[in-house]
């Protein structure tokens, strides 16, 4: 599972709005949906905002282990 908590507080704390984002990274309507749910998206498009935003992927997002079943030995 993916989150992109990190991106929205990084967001706030420089004072930006998520059309903000849109126009400085040049992504589309439909990418920033995606990153509303936590869908996964584009390596490409992550490359860009953390260009934009002069910041890291770990500054945007975290990455969390899928809820599995667990298996009896």
């Amino acid at each position: 599972m993916v989150s992109y908590k990190k991106l929205w507080k990084l967001l706030i704390d420089k004072d930006m709005k998520k059309q903000d984002l849109m126009a400085v990274a040049n992504i589309s309507t439909a990418t920033l949906q995606k990153l509303n749910k936590g869908m996964n998206i584009n390596t490409n498009i992550l490359v860009r905002i953390c260009n934009a935003l002069n910041c890291t992927s770990s500054d945007i997002m975290e990455i969390f282990p899928e809820n599995k079943p667990q298996t009896e030995v």
